[in-house]
């Protein structure tokens, strides 16, 4: 099955804001996308620490205590 935009179709090339540290960061890109079922999933790689990378449910990323979209300055976020 071809994997067309359907649920988030701007996931790829996003920017976010952790809002705690993650792996020791807190910036991070959407470089890759998979869908499992109707699970999406999100690779997110570190803006400052190129070789720290993870997968998230995208839903996660709508949970703004976790993840803020663009990348917020830490100064704002206190």
């Amino acid at each position: 099955m071809p994997m067309g935009k359907g649920k988030y179709p701007h996931l790829l090339g996003s920017k976010w804001t952790a809002t705690s540290d993650t792996f020791g960061w807190r910036h991070f890109l959407v470089t890759n996308r998979k869908n499992e079922g109707a699970t999406v999933f999100a690779e997110m790689k570190s803006a400052c620490g190129p070789d720290v990378r993870f997968w998230v449910n995208a839903k996660a990323l709508k949970d703004r205590r976790l993840w803020l979209p663009g990348w917020v300055l830490l100064a704002d976020l206190t």
